[in-house]
């Protein structure tokens, strides 16, 4: 049933994309990494695979940095799914940016990490490096916690690397 949701959110993403791409107005990126990567037992380390959409056009430049709106899922390898909406700033000094995050989202532990809650807030730092003309290579950090709003609040910190397009 996961996993249904998860290959029918991608298909809506990509449509969506495809359309805005035809536009000359997609940024997606495709990531994977470590899902609670300093997890002490190791039992609930797992891999994860994610995917996240920017839209370019909607970039607010301001006297703090750089804004956009980003919105993306993953899923672990443990079937648990993150899907979130936020916003990211943009931080460059010649080809690298510097892109912090904040997105609160929906997580679903399948047979992963019970995260204490189903609203879970992703605080990420993302340190890119430009590429090739519109396309990026991005290393990432991120903590998930709900906050001491559930019933528990463990936490995890994730790893991943990013390929970004901009089309």
């Amino acid at each position: 049933m996961k996993f249904k949701l998860l290959i029918g959110l991608i298909f809506t993403v990509i449509t969506f994309v495809h359309a805005q791409a035809e536009q000359g107005d997609a940024d997606i990126s495709l990531y994977t990494g470590t899902f609670d990567v300093i997890d002490k037992e190791g039992d609930d380390k797992t891999s994860l695979f994610g995917i996240e959409h920017k839209n370019p056009n909607l970039f607010r430049d301001t006297i703090l940095g750089k804004f956009k709106p980003v919105t993306g899922a993953f899923m672990t390898g443990n079937s648990s799914v993150y899907l979130y909406t936020g916003i990211e700033a943009q931080y460059g000094i010649g080809p690298l940016k510097i892109l912090p995050s904040f997105t609160p989202g929906y997580y679903e532990k399948g047979d992963g990490k019970d995260l204490g809650s189903v609203l879970e807030f992703k605080s990420e730092v993302k340190i890119g490096l430009d590429i090739f003309e519109n396309s990026k290579l991005s290393y990432s950090y991120s903590h998930i916690s709900n906050n001491e709003w559930g019933d528990t609040n463990p936490g995890t910190d994730n790893q991943h690397i990013t390929f970004s397009k901009n089309f």
